[in-house]
């Protein structure tokens, strides 16, 4: 989703030479969010408030928006908290970003970023031993509203300086996985922020950012942000954990596999299904448990799956464990799906969480690990399936799936007759 800018974000160069900003901080990929003068682009909201029915909820807004003026002031360049009232909330929504902000506070303070309108990257007061049960004493930086043993929650160094000096976050997120940096150390890799509101889901696409104010004075500068397109991103996600993965596709040809080879083409590096045919192209090697790796770009309406543990005969969805769709799963076409139809899930047994598919024409990031009966599904940064399909007693249209207990098998691509692509597809035996 694009967001929009006011004027004084063409006022970067000149705000950065104020404030004796590095040379690459000045890139004009970033984009001010605070303008050091006024509260342009944001407004007050504390987002636990918002309770009761939507008339309350939207009462609720409007005064919290009232008070922002009440607790929040810009002094010297920066926006400050009186330790009060809403927090300061964008009227932009972000999804996949580089945040980059300094702040400042006090003895006892207790503060934030959330991100798409979640909880949180966390600032402490470090040396307040009456939060040190809660982890004051590791230091700011860390998912701290994450599940108490989940990986993120605290940051892997202390890395404060002493109260009353400035501090600097770099935050990158892609989907759910967050980085942060503090002051140069690089404190969370790569972790799933989980979603507050709902811990069955993934974190939200897009939402705005909050700075949370939490009973002490805290001070914002040198807010900036830099939207992170497709290629960047799915280069991120495949540099994480990328021991062991091995590719399985020569991108020149389709030499290590076999079935419905007449009807799939290699194209500018891409296994491509050819349009109006279909089948399932499969590896000649047969995986048990693993993860694979891989980029897939669909056209409007396109199907295609993946096929997991095939057989090598039959239908993948039935004859081998599972296919997982691939499919544009918002094209009106498909409104009427049963919601086991729908991209990630294993198609027929369990539904994935929609929304997380980029638009047709981009090309999506997407990880699936098998082990034993349980089938997960990361689509760009955000975990959408979560499955043990060893547990499945209820089946689209009453259909079983005698497949589904298969320990080994093929991986392939189940077409449909469209032409979607996949390319960088690479696997690491478990």
């Amino acid at each position: 989703m694009k967001f929009t800018w006011h004027p004084f974000a063409f006022a970067i160069v000149l705000l950065a030479a104020g404030r004796g900003l590095a040379q690459s901080d000045a890139s004009p990929e970033f984009q001010l969010l605070f303008n050091g003068r006024d509260l342009s682009g944001w407004y007050g909201l504390n987002p636990h408030a918002l309770k009761g029915t939507e008339a309350q909820r939207a009462t609720t807004r409007a005064e919290q928006a009232a008070m922002t003026k009440e607790h929040w002031h810009v002094i010297d360049g920066a926006v400050v908290n009186d330790g009060h009232g809403p927090y300061l909330t964008t009227k932009s929504q972000f999804g996949d970003i580089e945040l980059l902000i300094d702040y400042r506070t006090v003895a006892g303070a207790d503060s934030g970023v959330y991100l798409r309108g979640t909880p949180q990257v966390q600032i402490w007061d470090f040396t307040d031993e009456n939060k040190f049960a809660l982890g004051a004493d590791k230091g700011s930086g860390g998912l701290w509203n994450n599940s108490p043993e989940a990986p993120g929650r605290f940051p892997t160094v202390l890395a404060d300086k002493s109260l009353g000096e400035w501090n600097s976050f770099r935050i990158l997120q892609i989907g759910a996985r967050t980085s942060v940096w503090l002051n140069d150390h690089h404190i969370v890799r790569h972790a799933i922020m989980e979603n507050y509101w709902d811990r069955k889901g993934p974190l939200p696409r897009h939402g705005p950012i909050h700075l949370q104010t939490h009973g002490g004075e805290i001070r914002w500068r040198n807010i900036r942000v830099r939207e992170i397109g497709e290629d960047e991103a799915n280069g991120v996600l495949a540099e994480q954990n990328a021991e062991g993965f091995q590719p399985i596709f020569n991108a020149r040809d389709l030499t290590g596999w076999k079935g419905a080879v007449d009807s799939y083409e290699v194209r500018e590096g891409a296994i491509v299904c050819s349009p109006g045919r279909g089948g399932t192209l499969y590896t000649s090697r047969e995986y048990s448990d693993f993860a694979v790796r891989l980029e897939f770009r669909l056209p409007a309406g396109g199907n295609n799956g993946l096929a997991i543990r095939y057989s090598g005969q039959g239908n993948p969805a039935y004859d081998g464990m599972c296919e997982l769709q691939v499919l544009d799963s918002e094209h009106p076409k498909y409104a009427e799906l049963d919601h086991r139809q729908y991209h990630g899930s294993a198609y027929g047994m369990v539904s994935a969480h929609r929304g997380y598919l980029r638009p047709s024409g981009e090309w999506n990031f997407q990880e699936v690990t098998v082990s034993g009966s349980h089938v997960t599904v990361e689509l760009n940064g955000s975990v959408i399936l979560e499955a043990d399909l060893g547990s499945v007693t209820e089946y689209l249209g009453d259909r079983p799936h005698p497949g589904k207990g298969r320990t080994s098998g093929h991986f392939g691509f189940a077409g449909h007759g469209d032409p979607v692509e996949f390319r960088k597809i690479s696997i690491r035996q478990l």
